[in-house]
């Protein structure tokens, strides 16, 4: 599937071929810190399909939950997460794509969840949540 998207300001862009069977919840320490959320959810991208405009930040973060280092590649004009990947990936690296950037998101739906063991309990409680189409402010 050709998949495209930009961070939040546009200052980065990115289209790729991905799987779709492929996208992917993970329930980590660093993934819910890395989002300021519960989960993060991305998407593998090989290196060759990969194109990128705009340059990102990037930081090592050593070690992930994982014990493994990975680069954490994000906007440097509006923080918006754009990938992850492990360092010296060599020529054809592979990017975890964070399907929020992307405008194929609605039809990127994951099909696993991996460390679930970090996993906030109310996730799986999630449809029993009081919702609304508008944001609500308490009055003060």
């Amino acid at each position: 599937m050709r998949i495209d998207g930009a961070c939040h300001c546009g200052f980065i862009t990115i289209e790729a071929e991905a799987d779709p069977a492929e996208t992917t919840i993970c329930h980590c320490t660093d993934c819910q810190t890395g989002t300021g959320s519960a989960f993060r959810v991305s998407i593998p991208v090989r290196g060759a399909t990969f194109k990128m405009s705009g340059q990102p930040t990037a930081y090592l973060k050593t070690p992930a939950e994982s014990g493994n280092p990975r680069v954490q590649a994000f906007c440097p004009k509006c923080g918006s997460p754009i990938y992850s990947t492990s360092p010296g990936d060599g020529v054809r690296p592979t990017y975890n794509v964070r399907v929020g950037i992307l405008r194929q998101r609605d039809a990127l739906v994951p099909r696993r969840q991996i460390w679930l063991r970090s996993a906030q309990p109310w996730v799986n409680e999630i449809a029993a949540i009081a919702q609304s189409e508008l944001a609500t402010v308490p009055a003060t």
